[in-house]
């Protein structure tokens, strides 16, 4: 038997074990199909409370008490800027070109192109923190939280920048040919080769690390998206009075079989689903968003104004301009991952010698997810006029309201979206998780099939739990991620920029070979 065949059996043979796992959960779910939802959501609601405290803890900065998180994200991004001297800007015509394949030896090691790391990595960020996340702000923080959320993905470009290329700098390579690489990899193995008396420190924050990301893929790579895409379905079949309210376990169970028969193929089988899936709803969701800013380009203007007003304003929705400062950088943070270090996992399996050429690439994840998409969805919503002064918070029914006041169709249209960007973005956070979770036991199919499985569990968990526990809980596990892996990344800036001076040192001497 050739080793092709010998692997699609064996793939074949995961896939089994997947249906006949969830057809276990099945079973009995359809014997209490009315509560399983509430027991579901008392025993998660509790735990996310509890996380959201600790990670949001606030500091008291004499003029406003701000959540430690958001300026630990904050000041990491804006030193990354400075002390890259604005890589985030100047590169970006180069990027399109690393993008292209147009500097990519088709000999160098790696498992997938840039494009495909890309669409890989934007697969994980550009999805429902879009739509749900975004409108999130908006319904709680105003207008003003737009324009936070733009700056944070500008600043946040040159924190992607910095971990993508050390993730590619110190990946490994498997016994089978695959890579492994990510935080876990250049905390641990980038400390140790730099700084020989940290290197129990760096193996330290790399398996904090891998266990918050772990969790990050289960909260808000699993459990966020089926949520919201279940929220959807109820928007379109009667709100909270749809015959299918009850029944989100079964929602998820069926998106569960669906992301099982995709992720047993690893990296090359997600890369090739995202690769189609990523450009293509992502194009249409702007799309008909600018239809929808174009067909009211009158009222433009007042939407601007009313972001720049909001952001600034002393008298804010969330707590005056500081709240809505915090907000804005929050739901960014959500979206685009920037300094989370979730990206550099998808990043570090691309076929390049250059670490610094997809450090490169990466640039466009916070641009394309921020500050093009999430602006966009902004920017319907305040045009629309969609946002409920009575409902305090509101996901993705929002969204869909604001799209709707135009096209009465497109909640359906929504849906399809939606399911699309939740089943893109969990498979790429199954990986990340498989990444981290064999980080911690060990390589092997076994082991990874154990969390594959605990995904699956999560997906089906995610679609009955309420939006705000959901939120807390992604927000938490997303976030915290990024405390060990920026300590690292300080450390290792030095390299970084090492890597960067002589990498553009021969590319503005003529001096990279271009193959097509």
């Amino acid at each position: 038997m050739s080793a092709d065949n010998e692997n699609c059996t064996n793939q074949q043979g995961y896939s089994m074990v997947y249906l006949i796992l969830l057809l276990g959960l099945l079973i009995p779910g359809a014997a209490m199909a009315a509560s399983l939802d509430e027991l579901i959501d008392r025993a998660v609601s509790p735990v996310s409370d509890a996380l959201t405290n600790i990670i949001f803890y606030e500091l008291n900065l004499g003029f406003a008490n701000i959540p430690f998180i958001v300026v630990w994200l904050v000041t990491g991004a804006t030193f990354f800027t400075l002390y890259f001297r604005f890589i985030n800007l100047r590169a970006m015509k180069h990027s399109v070109r690393l993008i292209r394949g147009d500097y990519t030896d088709p000999n160098a090691t790696g498992d997938v192109t840039h494009f495909q790391a890309l669409a890989t990595a934007l697969s994980g960020t550009v999805g429902l923190g879009n739509i749900a996340g975004v409108a999130i702000a908006v319904s709680t923080g105003g207008p003003g939280a737009t324009f936070w959320m733009i700056l944070a993905g500008l600043l946040g470009m040159s924190s992607k920048f910095t971990e993508c290329t050390l993730g590619v700098k110190y990946r490994r390579v498997n016994e089978d040919g695959t890579i492994s690489g990510g935080p876990m990899y250049y905390l641990s193995h980038g400390i140790a080769e730099n700084y020989p008396a940290l290197a129990g420190f760096g193996k330290a924050l790399a398996m904090i690390f891998a266990v918050f990301c772990i969790g990050g893929a289960i909260g808000a790579g699993s459990m966020f998206q089926t949520n919201q895409a279940f929220g959807q379905l109820l928007v379109i079949t009667g709100g909270d009075s749809s015959p299918l309210a009850d029944y989100g376990w079964a929602f998820g169970a069926v998106i569960a079989v669906l992301v099982g028969l995709v992720i047993i193929g690893g990296i090359r089988s997600i890369a090739k689903v995202t690769e189609k899936i990523v450009p293509f709803m992502g194009a249409l969701y702007v799309l008909v968003g600018l239809i929808i800013i174009i067909s009211n380009i009158g009222a433009l203007p007042a939407a601007f104004g009313a972001i720049i007003n909001g952001a600034f304003s002393p008298e804010g929705v969330a707590g005056g301009a500081i709240g809505v400062l915090i907000l804005g950088f929050r739901r960014a943070a959500f979206s685009n991952e920037a300094g989370v270090g979730s990206a550099a996992i998808a990043h570090s399996a691309v076929k390049t010698n250059e670490p610094v050429t997809e450090g490169l690439v990466a640039l466009y994840e916070p641009f394309v997810d921020t500050v093009v998409i999430c602006t966009i969805t902004a920017l319907v919503i305040i045009i629309t006029g969609a946002v409920d002064p009575n409902t305090s918070m509101e996901g993705v029914a929002l969204t869909s309201r604001a799209y709707a006041s135009v096209f009465e169709w497109f909640p359906y249209l929504l849906f399809f979206a939606v399911l699309l960007f939740a089943f893109s973005t969990t498979i790429s956070w199954s990986y990340y998780g498989v990444k981290s979770w064999t980080y911690l036991v060990g390589e092997g199919k076994g082991k990874e099939l154990v969390f594959k499985v605990i995904i699956m569990i999560s997906v089906i968990l995610g679609a009955s739990v309420n939006l705000a526990a959901v939120m807390n809980l992604a927000d938490s596990m997303i976030l915290v991620m990024s405390v060990p892996n920026l300590i690292g990344v300080y450390l290792l800036t030095p390299i970084v920029k090492r890597e960067l001076d002589s990498y553009w040192g021969r590319y503005k001497r003529g001096e990279l070979k271009v193959y097509r």
